[in-house]
């Protein structure tokens, strides 16, 4: 058998099979593909491919339907993946269905043609193919794209029109001529964006909104994972067919039950599997072979238990893959719709929840029965939910794209346990968190994990999980601690208006949890303003003598419940008031009942719409009265206000302007990277001076005058013709903290000074036993706040990027601001003003104030620089001088490493976001 890994072929033309290209695919209609290169030993499988074709389909891609097939399908094999490539699309275990390759014709032009099964067409697999062979094609210089298409192939046309690539076509001969570049334009990112939405929307959409499950490993107990799921299926209404599959059964809770899913008497939308993970394989294949697009595997013993489930998850996978089927889990809770029309419950919880408009997505089974059944207590009603499970395909990013779109769901809530496509999320969250607020409880905020790293960035950035905060802070997620505050926030976006600023009215029965409310709204970054004296005087008339009047408002202990419904009103109506928190402790004679029945008719009487909230601080109250004021109701002030605070986060970012991410069309890109692959030949990981300074003067970063020198006599020369104060500085690949080495060498003033301190600096390196290369003589700059730009490259979530305090004390101040890049302008605007060296740029105690214009731009052109290029792993700009006449990096330091074969482009190809690269 041929090594898959090697192709067949002689001289130069030869080259290595590229299988990090290999990928799967969600089509326009839900279903998916497996997608990779085209090997030599496929030639028998082509042609058995191009003779499945009918004779119209034969025609359009060949001009006749008499063409030679074994001498086409032996081109199509013929590659050498360079100015030959071709791809190929498979199904059921390996069979061909799509094709499409390029051969180069002339230097950086390319012939270009697809071939798609009869019954595969009109799903978007050519456009994908399209889109595939154009980023191949570029990275081996073929700038354009050549076809021939038949006048009267019109699906093949709409492929090219499909493309968003800027496509010219000219009638020929009865021939249509087509050309297009092969570098993908905004409007092809912004068209396969939108593929990808509707492919995840339609496969999402085959498992909330079905016509028809089969239940497989249904039971006729009760009490067991099965017996419970086809009970929750029959009671919740699903107005389809459920059908019971039991080998061991004619009968599961009264209705008729199927030894298999092939003896059922029609085709099901989903099959929900409830059997031993020795027997999911099994039980999906039959699936597959019954065309059953869609699984819910509620079985465990897969991934989550070690690499035997783990191997036994991935052939589950290859089995779903092989169909085009879809899959949720395993190890997973169930899903479940209250729609009327879809209702659906393919749970084994214990209750359904209310409907309402939450969409809740989790990757723990576990905590979805708690989220449900606290929903349900908190009268939280939801529009459906998904248990993700081990997400070995459908994700949380594949549910959200389906809320987007369902006018049922206003608020999406998540519990996260790890990323395999931040990037996806950020894109998606950015893109509907305008409309739909997500908010997130992601575990695992103690530690991230240490990385191995050797810049300062590295050592800012390690240990923690910043980098989830400026994910999130970027997309505008709402991140809460715990699972609690994620139902508190859930609740004020689902039943309360969104609050217009931060001013915060408090009534109260009692002085101390009105100032712990108050306090609390502080801390929380809203405001408890006086309230009017107008406002006053109107409330002094309607309440006690004895009642506090300022904010909080102090009903005292005696206040009835009218009370409570003039003191909402008359907050409600003025306009310095935002927000409204009302809290009650039961005294001797109030009761419970009946101020939550004036702040229910306050608030249907209120003159506009201010978000309110109810703290009652009983927890017998507390739970009677979260059905009756419909508001949400907290057991304390601290809550409400800090669920307050979060949604007012929130608010400020949706009223940011939307922003693409800086771009800087003059980089000399190609340049940069011919730098970084002469490094990487070479086996080198940091780079040395002179490859930073082109790589940063490629992408507009300049640094300080400089002189690369061998010894002592070089750099005291190298001293006198720079001219003025100089910095020495020692190179080497064990030179990594210059400082803590002895190895820097600052304000020499004369060529003496700079030889006296470079044998000095030799000898103490030869103590430290780090050997010395070369000597940096560097031109001072003088004066400026000294700041850090750095970079790391995490695995997960691409190129991090952070700003702070720099110098020698860096990791000691730990004063930084973290973004996930890219970035755009208000990203590092934002990222400057946050730091607590803010006001040393500013201009502190009369002093000139920084450039801050120049600041913002330099860390956006580092953004974009590792964007550009994946290689660079580590980046430390350190110091950055920022000064009233721009900025300067001083020093830097760059490492690249070859890592992981390049992103496709755009990641949305990619099936889910938990599949490798």
């Amino acid at each position: 058998m041929d090594d898959p890994g090697k192709v067949s072929g002689s001289g130069e033309s030869q080259r290595t099979y590229p299988g990090h290209r290999e990928t799967d695919i969600a089509l326009r209609d839900g279903s998916t593909v497996h997608v990779r290169p085209v090997r030599p030993a496929d030639e028998d499988a082509l042609f058995e491919f191009l003779s499945g074709l009918s004779s119209e389909s034969r025609v359009f891609r060949f001009f006749s339907g008499g063409a030679d097939l074994r001498a086409a399908a032996r081109l199509m094999a013929d590659v050498d993946y360079g100015g030959r490539y071709g791809l190929v699309a498979t199904r059921d275990e390996g069979r061909l269905v799509g094709q499409g390759a390029y051969l180069e014709s002339t230097p950086g032009r390319a012939e270009v043609a697809f071939t798609i099964a009869d019954e595969m067409q009109g799903r978007g697999l050519g456009t994908i193919l399209l889109a595939h062979l154009a980023e191949v094609a570029e990275e081996h210089d073929i700038d354009v794209f050549e076809a021939e298409v038949m006048a009267e192939n019109h699906k093949m046309i709409e492929v090219f029109r499909e493309s968003g690539l800027p496509v010219e076509m000219r009638a020929d001969y009865g021939a249509i001529r087509v050309e297009l570049p092969t570098s993908l334009s905004a409007m092809a990112v912004q068209s396969f964006e939108e593929r990808d939405r509707l492919a995840a929307l339609a496969s999402v959409r085959r498992f909330l909104e079905p016509r028809s499950v089969a239940v497989v490993g249904a039971s006729r107990r009760r009490g067991t994972v099965g017996g419970e799921l086809f009970h929750n299926m029959l009671d919740a209404g699903f107005d389809g067919v459920v059908y019971p599959v039991n080998p061991g059964a004619e009968v599961v809770q009264s209705v008729r039950a199927y030894p298999s899913v092939a003896s059922l008497p029609d085709a099901v939308d989903v099959a929900v599997i409830a059997v031993p993970a020795a027997d999911v394989v099994d039980a999906a294949k039959e699936c597959a072979a019954s065309g059953v697009p869609a699984l819910v595997v509620i079985s465990s013993g897969f991934a989550e238990v070690g690499p035997e489930g783990a191997e036994l998850q991935k052939r589950l996978l290859a089995v779903c893959r092989g169909a085009g089927m879809r899959l949720i889990g395993p190890n997973c809770l169930g899903i479940l719709n209250t729609g009327g029309e879809a209702r659906l419950n393919a749970t084994f919880a214990p209750r359904m929840p209310p409907a309402g408009n939450v969409g809740f997505a989790t990757q723990s089974g576990a905590l979805g029965l708690a989220l449900i059944d606290l929903a349900t207590e908190r009268a939280l009603g939801v529009s459906s939910f998904a248990s993700i499970g081990n997400r070995a395909d459908v994700t949380a990013n594949d549910l959200l794209e389906y809320w987007e779109s369902d006018d049922r769901t206003e608020v999406a809530l998540l519990y996260i346990e790890s990323f395999s496509d931040p990037r996806r999320f950020s894109r998606l969250a950015r893109r509907m968190g305008r409309r739909l607020p997500i908010v997130a409880v992601k575990s695992g905020r103690s530690t991230a994990g240490q990385r191995g790293t050797a810049s300062h960035t590295g050592a800012l950035l390690s240990a923690s999980d910043v980098t989830v905060d400026a994910l999130f802070e970027q997309s505008g997620v709402i991140r809460t601690d715990s699972l609690a505050e994620l139902l508190d926030v859930a609740s004020l976006l689902a039943n309360q208006p969104l609050p217009t600023g931060p001013r915060v009215g408090i009534v109260t029965n009692a002085g101390g949890p009105g100032i712990m409310c108050a306090d609390a709204c502080e801390a929380a970054g809203l405001e408890v303003p006086p309230l009017p004296e107008a406002v006053q005087e109107s409330l002094r008339s309607a309440l006690a003598p004895e009642a506090s009047l300022a904010n909080p408002v102090d009903l005292i202990a005696t206040a009835t419940a009218e009370h409570y419904r003039r003191a909402i009103a008359e907050l409600a109506a003025c306009e310095e008031i935002d927000a409204l928190v009302v809290i009650f402790i039961r005294p001797l004679l109030t009761r419970a009942e009946d101020v939550a029945e004036s702040i229910r008719a306050a608030i249907a009487e209120l003159p506009r719409e201010i978000p309110v909230q109810t703290v009652f601080m009983s927890a017998e109250d507390h739970r009677a009265m979260a059905h009756r004021t419909g508001t949400p109701t907290h057991l304390y002030p601290e809550d409400a206000a800090r669920a307050l605070g979060r949604v007012m986060r929130h608010v400020r970012w949706r009223a940011k302007p939307a922003e693409d991410p800086a771009r800087f069309p003059e980089s000399r890109d190609g340049e940069a990277a011919g730098v970084i692959a002469a490094a990487l030949a070479d086996g080198r990981g940091w780079l040395r001076m002179d490859e930073i300074a082109t790589l940063l003067d490629c992408h507009g970063i300049a640094v300080p005058a400089w002189r690369r020198v061998p010894d002592a006599d070089g750099a005291a020369a190298a001293a006198a013709e720079l001219g003025g104060s100089v910095a020495l500085k020692a190179e080497g690949p064990e030179i990594i903290h210059k400082s803590e080495l002895g190895a820097v060498r600052l304000g020499l003033a004369d060529a003496g000074q700079v030889a006296r301190a470079a044998g000095e600096m030799d000898e103490r390196l030869a103590d430290a036993g780090a050997g010395r290369e070369s000597f940096l003589v560097q031109r001072m700059v003088e004066d400026g706040v000294e700041l850090i730009v750095g970079v790391v490259g995490d695995d997960v979530f691409g190129p991090v990027l952070a700003c702070g305090a720099g110098g020698t004390t860096a990791e000691l101040l730990k004063d930084v601001a973290v973004r996930v890049c890219p970035l755009t302008r208000t990203d590092a605007r934002e990222m400057v003003h946050r730091l607590a060296v803010f006001p040393l740029l500013e201009g502190y105690r009369g002093a000139e104030g920084a450039d801050l214009g120049a600041l913002e731009e330099l860390i956006l052109r580092v953004s974009a620089m590792v964007e550009c290029h994946d290689e660079i792993a580590e980046l430390d700009l350190n110091p950055v001088l920022a000064r009233p006449d721009g900025t300067v990096a001083v020093d830097a330091r760059i490492r690249v490493e070859a890592g992981p074969p390049p992103r496709p482009w755009p990641s949305t190809w990619k099936l889910g976001d938990s599949l490798p690269a």
